[in-house]
């Protein structure tokens, strides 16, 4: 009795990010609940990436870091990430102020360069 192999690459999954609409503004007890529907987005999903997004946001503060950082660490917690997108032009400054690095979407990976940028030589340094 044999079991040939077919031929061909194996089918994989395209696993799609779970995405998660972030409100206005979140109190206390809703910031709560959305930690947990991070939880749940990466269980039941099977993705490893959360996408928060952060159109209806109304301007950064404190509290939406607050929130950020808990989501982040939900997250975590689960096995996870999260990747943030239309953050708006201020609040990943005030991420980077205060310490915090997430990834955006259409953001480089942290090793890749970006497309359509070149290094420049100057013309003292020696050839390696």
């Amino acid at each position: 009795m044999s079991c040939a192999r077919p031929a061909g690459l194996p089918h994989v999954k395209a696993k799609e990010p779970a995405v998660l609409v972030l409100p206005g503004s979140a109190t206390r007890g809703e910031v709560a609940e959305l930690c947990a529907q991070v939880q749940e987005l990466l269980a039941g999903s099977g993705a490893h990436v959360v996408v928060c997004d952060l159109g209806g946001l109304g301007p950064p503060g404190l509290a939406v870091v607050d929130l950020l950082a808990r989501l982040e660490l939900a997250a975590r917690r689960a096995g996870g990430r999260i990747r943030l997108r239309d953050p708006g032009p201020a609040l990943p400054a005030l991420l980077d102020l205060v310490g915090l690095r997430f990834q955006t979407e259409g953001q480089a990976e942290e090793r890749e360069p970006a497309l359509g940028v070149e290094e420049a030589v100057e013309t003292g340094d020696p050839a390696v």
